[in-house]
């Protein structure tokens, strides 16, 4: 059995013997994590397809970047970690630039392009790391956790359980409306795995959803379950078509908080990533600007097909769990997106009753980071506090950042403590005052 060519190659690419694994635990750990994140396969399209975009396009680009993203996580920095298109990204295209600020999907395309190109300098010039370094630890935990309750918020609403209100703003959801008590048994289905620990729960959780919302006849039967790729067409290049739009100084907004999200996204989950497997070293993730590297040429690749940025995804860390240590559990995650792309047809049953549990629970997962921010002192906790209720509360994760950014500094004067701001936040500082001002004020709207 040594003597396999084929277990030779895979040893001389992933060093499996060097890492204490096996090919058998890797495919295992692999199919482990697809099964944990391929809820993204159906969310992206229907988070996206609420901004207008084709949903059936948008299936296929969520596929080919995550294949083309864990792909190069497997072969450039060999890590167990699997690369797609992440959450936050995309309910801030959909629901803060093109619902909120009224930009069309086709120019907020062109500014994911811009971003992932600037995102890519930045990685090659090894820029990234730094500016990462020189925000403040407590911001990014509450820009991660704004994030979560915004995604949360977001699930609530489309699932019914939370709806408009003259009197209040908010108010709860109607329980008298079917489809609403579909929301109520994927959360409540969904929350019961997450805490029994089983793994791909989130996915399971869809699935169960999806069978109860059928049987009910609360979803209508699919037409078929397997068909053809579909076409890219409606969006592959769309944002590179409309780079012109760019003239208007509100993209460039738009720009920079795509650029921050990514920046924080993935530095952020490698790092936890790397601690569960026990790849630090020295306080050190060895390889990172490789695995950085992979992320970025993702995110280039999934703007061009017609996506929003990717991220290494937390998911990746239940198959660390059961064991997955190299290059070849990320190679099978990309294997099996490769696969599920026949499966488009199952789009049509996934309506937003079914996604709203995933968005809740990944919301609350990400304001776990709360936990860590030191609440204790109160020139930290204003500026983290504005952050995260700014997100949801302005309906807008752009506004959240800049509450941040612009306190943050005006807070550690006060306290004496002017000596630890980092020079990069006073240029964000600025940067955001510039950037409020050209959102709010100039026409283009």
């Amino acid at each position: 059995m040594e003597s396999d060519p084929s277990l030779s190659f895979m040893e001389k690419l992933f060093h499996l013997k060097e890492a204490n694994t096996t090919v058998r635990r890797e495919v295992l750990a692999g199919l482990t994590t697809f099964v944990s994140m391929a809820y993204i396969l159906f969310v992206n399209p229907q988070v996206l397809g609420t901004a207008g975009m084709d949903k059936g396009a948008v299936f296929t680009a969520t596929a080919l970047s995550a294949i083309l993203g864990s792909v190069l996580m497997a072969l450039l920095a060999n890590y167990p970690i699997a690369i797609a298109p992440g959450l936050g990204d995309n309910a801030f295209f959909t629901y803060s630039v093109v619902l909120a600020m009224g930009i069309p999907w086709q120019t907020a395309m062109a500014g994911v392009f811009m971003s992932s190109i600037l995102f890519l300098l930045i990685s090659v010039l090894k820029l990234r790391e730094l500016v990462i370094d020189s925000i403040p630890h407590d911001l990014k935990l509450a820009m991660a956790a704004g994030i979560g309750l915004f995604i949360a918020f977001v699930g609530l609403q489309g699932g019914g359980l939370v709806t408009a209100s003259k009197s209040t703003l908010v108010e709860m959801g109607s329980l008298t409306v079917p489809t609403t008590w579909l929301t109520i048994f994927g959360l409540v289905a969904t929350g019961l795995l997450m805490a029994k620990k089983v793994p791909g729960s989130i996915f399971i959780g869809m699935v169960l959803t999806t069978i109860v919302g059928l049987i009910t006849k609360l979803i209508p039967l699919p037409k078929q379950i397997i068909s053809t790729i579909p076409s890219m067409k409606p969006t592959f290049g769309v944002g590179v078509a409309h780079m012109p739009d760019l003239a208007n100084p509100q993209l460039w907004a738009v720009v920079l908080v795509f650029l921050l999200v990514a920046f924080f996204d993935t530095a952020g989950t490698l790092i936890g990533l790397a601690e569960q497997a026990g790849f630090m070293k020295d306080n050190k993730m060895p390889r990172i600007g490789k695995a950085l590297m992979a992320d970025s040429i993702s995110m280039l690749g999934g703007a061009v097909m017609g996506t929003t940025p990717t991220a290494a995804f937390v998911e990746s860390s239940a198959g660390i769990a059961v064991g997955g240590r190299t290059g070849l559990t990320a190679l099978v995650v990309s294997v099996m997106f490769a696969i599920s792309m026949f499966f488009s047809p199952l789009l049509s049953i996934v309506t937003t009753n079914v996604t709203a549990p995933v968005l809740i629970i990944v919301g609350i997962l990400m304001a776990q980071s709360m936990k860590q921010i030191d609440w204790t002192k109160f020139e930290i906790a204003m500026p983290a506090f504005l952050t995260i209720v700014g997100m949801p509360l302005t309906y807008n994760i752009s506004y959240g950042f800049a509450f941040g950014i612009l306190f943050y500094p005006l807070t550690m004067w006060a306290a004496g403590r002017r000596k630890e701001v980092t020079p990069i936040m006073y240029i964000l500082f600025f940067v955001f005052i510039l950037l409020l001002y050209i959102i709010n004020i100039l026409p283009g709207k």
